[in-house]
């Protein structure tokens, strides 16, 4: 009987954790520098979170280097237990984590919290450019490769790199022969563009939403099934100029692997609270995030199956280390 009472007050306990408020001392990693979709990633969370009764605040704090390793080994070795403390990843994370790049860290070396929504690739050129459209660039880099400088968040085989080289693939050009310039974050590709150092930014939508506001970027093509609302509505699909790729991209939080369990189901809580209201769906448009929502143990499975994917097509261009 004592037993039975001791198992029901435990579970009183962890069930009063999970519909707590995650706090008021919250701190959300950028994996990258600022200005990148990883930011804009915490941002959001920053954001729908001060939004929600009793939520607290969350700081941001910047922690870039290896396209997301130092942050990853920096939680899952020296910070692993902390409860009030979400990393930013995307999918170009799960990539890295497909081919090695963490080392021998695996998916299932850390709590996968929330996804806050979706993104896709894109590729964009300067406003000015001499590139009309996706023809025009895929001419340029089939007949003239050397001019064109392509800036990617990462060196080879990151998730910008791998995206140019299956659209330079299905297009009949060899990879090989593009000219990559690796910078540390969107928001510094997008940067160096701007300064024309690099002509193209193989980049993700929800990027080219920040910066297309300005009038400074052209979107030649969004990697999606079908042409994204908003402000990049009049922007064709890869698909529509006859190459057929699609790269969507999560975004979401994830927690270390050594934080109590009542602590990491409060926060799945929370951003199930968190994304079930309209406001944070309109929160997520105004980001250039598409519908995505997954917690817990959906996204742990989900993050471990596409690992698994990513990992097979890592190894048609042999970059699994």
């Amino acid at each position: 009987m004592m037993k039975k009472l001791l198992h029901l007050i435990a579970g009183l306990a962890l069930c009063a954790a999970a519909t707590a408020a995650p706090g008021p001392e919250a701190e959300c990693i950028v994996p990258s520098k600022p200005g990148g979709a990883m930011d804009l990633t915490c941002k959001l969370a920053q954001k729908a979170l001060q939004g929600q009764p009793g939520g607290g605040t969350m700081r941001l704090s910047y922690l870039p280097g290896g396209i997301g390793a130092v942050a990853w080994h920096s939680l899952v070795s020296q910070r692993s237990g902390e409860a009030n403390t979400l990393v930013a990843f995307s999918g170009g994370s799960l990539l890295n984590l497909a081919q090695g790049k963490f080392g021998k860290a695996t998916a299932g070396d850390v709590r996968w919290v929330a996804a806050l929504g979706a993104d896709y690739g894109m590729i964009a050129v300067r406003s000015d450019s001499q590139y009309k459209t996706l023809a025009d660039l895929l001419d340029a880099l089939k007949h003239h490769p050397q001019k064109v400088l392509i800036g990617v968040s990462g060196t080879i085989g990151s998730q910008d790199w791998l995206k140019m080289a299956l659209l330079a693939k299905l297009a009949g050009i060899d990879p090989k022969v593009l000219r990559f310039v690796a910078l540390e974050g969107g928001g510094e590709a997008f940067t160096a563009m701007d300064a024309n150092f690099v002509q193209v930014v193989p980049g993700d939508a929800s990027e080219a939403t920040l910066y297309s506001g300005a009038g400074k970027v052209r979107v030649l093509a969004v990697l999606s099934e079908k042409r994204l609302p908003g402000v990049l509505a009049n922007a064709p699909t890869a698909r529509e100029q006859g190459i057929d790729l699609v790269w969507p991209i999560i975004r979401g939080v994830w927690m270390g692997p050594k934080v109590p369990e009542a602590d990491y189901r409060r926060w799945v809580h929370a951003f199930e609270q968190m994304e079930a209201t309209p406001e944070f769906a309109q929160m997520r448009a105004a980001y250039g995030l598409y519908p995505f929502s997954m917690t817990g143990t959906a996204l742990t499975a989900y993050v471990k199956k596409a690992v698994d994917d990513y990992h097979r097509q890592a190894t048609q261009f042999k970059l699994v280390r």
